[in-house]
């Protein structure tokens, strides 16, 4: 009985390992850092990137302006990913900003300084 029991503990931790490593196959997470000045920044591009297809997560810290990608390698590369932020009108990296869609943007996330409406 004893020994009925270590198996069954034995493979509850093997079926935990197989599955989370299944679970992060084919995942990536990247920082990249972008031209994110307020929250309004922060808002769009989470939004934009949580949006996009192959994207599990996206989050923007201001304080560093780097966001945090994790997305699925099958739908999506590294590039890709700059490649939407920059299409929004934020820098991403060495991916420069889409010029018409960062004029689109409100004046105070065109600005080095904060945005008043934080």
């Amino acid at each position: 009985m004893k020994n009925l029991g270590i198996l069954i503990v034995l493979f509850a931790l093997t079926s935990f390992t197989f599955n989370t490593s299944n679970d992060s196959k084919g995942v990536k997470t990247i920082k990249v850092l972008t031209s994110a000045v307020c929250g309004e920044c922060k808002e769009r591009i989470e939004k934009e990137l949580n949006y996009t297809k192959g994207v599990v997560f996206a989050e923007l810290d201001l304080e560093t302006k780097e966001v945090t990608v994790k997305y699925k390698t099958k739908h999506l590369s590294e590039k890709q990913v700059k490649e939407v932020i920059a299409g929004i009108g934020y820098d991403a990296g060495e991916t420069k900003r889409n010029e018409e869609a960062f004029n689109k943007l409100p004046k105070c996330c065109q600005s080095a300084g904060h945005c008043s409406r934080d």
